[in-house]
């Protein structure tokens, strides 16, 4: 009966992946001085009567490394737009060429990169709690398969195989944090 106890590791693999994931998409909308499409992405603009992504209402496009343009659509949009983009928090000022709206990302200053490199540093914990999350959950079905007659030696294997995963996705988020944070302090 022990013999067909199995741990499915891949399904944590996989949500320690969507952990990664989520990382590499919350460090895509921090501004590094740099501009990047996915900086507006979250943005959300009061169109028709709810609130839609920015890239609903208009192309996004990268024309130079410190600008971001919208190409609105609906010309009756424009200012909804610029609105949204004012509000975002994202410390851009939106200027206005017929329909588009161009967003010149200026320099930050060594202040202001501190801070996001801090806040990288937070999204970086946040997925290696995520991860920690994975590997209990994993823990937690050892737990109920040796309570169900896996065999010492099986617990000890799976253990070490749900360490391993969490030690390799922990390391990754390191890595990438480095990486970011490298990036924000580049000037």
């Amino acid at each position: 009966m022990s013999d067909d106890i199995e741990i499915d590791t891949d399904d944590l693999e996989r949500r320690m992946e969507g952990a990664m994931h989520a990382l590499k998409h919350e460090f895509g909308t921090l501004r590094t001085g740099r501009a990047s499409a996915s900086m507006v992405e979250p943005i959300m603009v009061d169109a028709y009567g709810s609130l839609v992504p920015i890239n609903q209402v208009g192309t996004i496009n990268v024309p130079e490394p410190r600008m971001v343009t919208v190409n609105v659509w609906d010309k009756g949009m424009i200012n909804k737009v610029e609105k949204a983009i004012r509000d975002s928090g994202l410390g851009i000022n939106p200027q206005t060429n017929g329909p588009i709206i161009m967003l010149p990302i200026p320099e930050l200053n060594e202040e202001r990169r501190r801070e996001l490199t801090k806040v990288a540093a937070q999204y970086a914990e946040h997925a290696r709690v995520a991860i920690r999350n994975v590997r209990r959950d994993g823990m937690d079905q050892i737990k109920k398969a040796k309570a169900n007659g896996m065999s010492e030696d099986d617990v000890k294997f799976w253990e070490g195989e749900i360490e391993e995963l969490t030690k390799k996705h922990i390391g990754v988020v390191d890595k990438a944090l480095e990486g970011k944070q490298a990036e924000i302090m580049h000037v």
